[in-house]
């Protein structure tokens, strides 16, 4: 049986410009990079603008588990679906963090025969979008410590700084560090912390930032610190908006690439969903929707974290509504959810999948607050047993779900048709009512409280003493009205990665809270999550290796 790489670098590949073509994009409106990569031009976005909008598509998924859901792969093979059944369809996808990469989680290509491609120019320098973030957001606490080595003209208190240098790359050993070490002229010696580049605040400016005016708005308010007297300090009074948004001039547009059945794909951006908002950028998000009758999109981990900031966060900012939301779910991880170990999840267990499909069962219940429609998948496997599909399928269907299976890993498009058609009948007769889970006008501490208990299922939740003044000092700064971007573990509904299934009255704590002002959301820190994730015993780094020939082996 083929790798996933294998199958990639067997994939025979067309000339970006004729992928470009199906959806009536001309060559001059493509910047190239290389024959199988371009950024989409200010030109086409701008002569795209006035076009109707296609219908969106979101796929979100149960909470991840060892056993692998096949998200992504599953948005790939049902755009290639749309393809086969002579529809005029888009991908709207994120770009994958080298650190998770090379870490524990692997690549964001998709898998077998549902893969975006060129697969391994994606998973690692790609057109340097992370590169220019990375960059940007180091040249923001380059200048903030510059300014408080040549006078600190602006009362920055060294204490209050809250702006972190970041890296894309697993690196435990900078999440707190010391700088300034040395002569007098090497600056203030201070505490600092690194954060890996996915959490970074710039990269969620950039995927929420409607054009080049609205990114230097949006740097430009970014808070690094506070003042001796508690007054905020942003990019803007560190002159450094315009320098950043030099940096990120072309990271800003949109890239295009393509499956192996060369349905378009636009890739762009990357926020980590377990820390930020998890979702793609807004400007790919609605330049697909111009160009395609049919737009798929995805949110990152489960649904609790995805898809809730897809809806509450980037809905809400960038004015757009879903029509039907993909829930992806594998026998194998609800078996996983009832208490089966890895080794044994190949095996028929239906008292294990009764008790397991809580988590499906919640998170169906979750997505219809929302008021869309929702098409339950199962990505299906080898070791699926008939009983199991049929238990699945019952249940969904008692809950007003439609169901598909999908076999989009093994058979590409061709395994996808179900669910496409699934999706087709769904956009045709149910129609979407979205609305966000809560108002603006609710207190920060209200929508907290609305997502821990309605989404999670908590019973209660309590704050630190630090995030409790936190949240007091960005209410009295007049952030009060923004949407809460919760940072959780994605292995559960609740706080702790070990509570599987459906946990409900449990406590969530919240133990830091601090505001997002560029981005516009303000983030909740809950549980042991870390912002700079740390690499695992055996990273997947140990095993990719590159050839004389320049072929890569290892990734996936």
């Amino acid at each position: 049986m083929l790798t996933d790489i294998e199958i990639a670098q067997q994939a025979k590949m067309h000339h970006i410009k004729d992928v470009a073509s199906l959806l009536d994009i001309n060559e001059d409106e493509l910047e190239f990079y290389g024959k199988y990569k371009a950024k989409l031009s200010d030109e086409l976005l701008e002569r795209t603008k006035n076009n109707p909008d296609g219908k969106l598509v979101l796929v979100t998924a149960v909470n991840p588990t060892p056993a692998g859901e096949g998200k992504t792969t599953t948005s790939i093979g049902l755009g290639q679906a749309l393809g086969c059944l002579g529809k005029k369809a888009v991908l709207a996808l994120r770009e994958p963090s080298l650190g998770p990469c090379f870490g524990i989680k692997g690549g964001a290509a998709g898998g077998g025969y549902a893969q975006v491609v060129p697969m391994e120019d994606l998973n690692l320098h790609f057109t340097g979008d992370f590169h220019a973030i990375t960059s940007a957001n180091n040249l923001l606490a380059a200048m903030l410590d510059n300014h408080i080595q040549q006078g600190n003209e602006l009362g920055i208190d060294p204490r209050q700084i809250v702006w972190k240098r970041c890296l894309d790359m697993n690196d435990r050993a900078l999440r707190n560090i010391v700088v300034g070490l040395g002569a007098k002229a090497d600056g203030m010696v201070r505490e600092d912390h690194f954060v890996i580049t996915v959490a970074s605040e710039i990269m969620a400016v950039l995927c929420l930032a409607d054009d080049m005016d609205d990114l230097k708005r949006r740097l430009g308010r970014m808070i690094v610190g506070y003042t001796f007297d508690g007054k905020p300090v942003t990019a803007d009074d560190l002159h450094a908006t315009g320098s950043m948004a030099t940096l990120l001039k072309d990271a800003l547009k949109p890239n295009l690439i393509q499956t192996l059945e060369h349905t378009p794909a636009i890739v762009h951006g990357g926020p980590f969903a377990n820390i930020a908002h998890g979702c793609n950028s807004v400007r790919a998000t609605k330049t697909a929707l111009k160009l395609a009758d049919i737009v798929v999109t995805e949110a990152g981990f489960g649904a609790d974290l995805g898809a809730e900031k897809f809806l509450d966060i980037k809905c809400r900012m960038a004015d757009l509504a879903p029509d039907c939301i993909v829930l992806v779910a594998t026998v194998r991880a609800l078996k996983y959810n009832g208490g089966v170990k890895k080794e044994d999840l190949s095996t028929e267990n239906l008292e294990a999948l009764k008790s397991g499909i809580v988590n499906l069962e919640k998170h169906i219940e979750n997505l219809q607050k929302y008021n869309v429609p929702i098409v339950v998948t199962l990505n299906a496997f080898v070791s699926d047993t008939q009983s199991e599909l049929e238990f699945v399928e019952n249940f969904c269907k008692e809950r007003g779900c439609e169901f598909a299976l999908s076999r989009v890993w093994e058979k590409g498009g061709e395994g996808g048709i179900d669910l496409a058609n699934a999706v087709l009948k769904t956009l045709e007769e149910k129609k979407s009512e979205y609305k966000p889970l809560y108002d603006d006008d609710l207190s920060l501490k209200e929508k907290i409280e609305k997502v821990a208990k309605e989404i999670y299922g908590a019973g209660d939740v309590t704050y630190s003493a630090q995030a409790s003044k936190e949240l007091d000092r960005i209410t009295d700064l007049g952030f009060d009205n923004f949407p809460v971007c919760m940072a959780k573990t994605q292995y559960s509904l609740s706080d702790d990665p070990k509570k599987l299934g459906r946990p409900s009255g449990f406590t969530l704590n919240v133990r830091e809270v601090y505001v997002s002002a560029g981005a516009g959301f303000v983030v909740a820190v809950t549980g042991t999550i870390m912002t700079m994730p740390g690499l695992p015993k055996v990273p997947a780094a140990n095993s990719i290796d590159v050839d004389n020939n320049g072929v890569i082996t290892g990734l996936f």
